[in-house]
């Protein structure tokens, strides 16, 4: 606790006083701020699908199966749509961009749906190598 002018206040009232441009800055955030941890989440999610796609990037190069870049390129509509809820929350949901909105809940429809087609691709690829693979073992005995 410290004291100013011998009145006990907590270390942030203390900071506020020798420093009002920043107190009046934090009051100056509308109620529709988003916290701190809600921002992590969000600056989270978008490097969780970038750093997807890149492994899943290079899973395809190392395993030589191109089908596995195609859920990379699946994956690019749902990386659009958590960028557009960051642009959208960086601006304090504005109401001039609420397109924004639509356009998210846009791309992760098109995104859910090209990583189901991509993933119905990679099932697809390897049934079909399965079934060879038993049709070779049934005519090599």
């Amino acid at each position: 606790v410290l004291r100013v002018a011998s009145l006990p206040l907590p270390a942030c009232a203390a900071l506020a006083l020798a420093f009002p441009d920043a107190s009046q800055a934090i009051a100056a955030e509308p109620s529709n701020a988003l916290s701190l941890p809600t921002w992590a989440i969000h600056v989270s999610c978008v490097i969780e699908w970038a750093t997807a796609m890149s492994l899943l990037w290079q899973y395809a190069e190392v395993s030589g199966n191109p089908r596995w870049k195609g859920l990379a390129w699946g994956l690019l509509p749902c990386f659009g749509s958590a960028m557009c809820a960051c642009t959208w929350h960086f601006f304090y949901n504005a109401p001039e961009m609420e397109y924004l909105v639509a356009l998210q809940a846009f791309l992760t429809l098109v995104g859910n749906t090209t990583c189901m087609v991509a993933g119905y691709r990679i099932w697809s690829d390897a049934r079909a190598e399965k079934s060879q693979e038993g049709g070779q073992e049934k005519t090599q005995v």
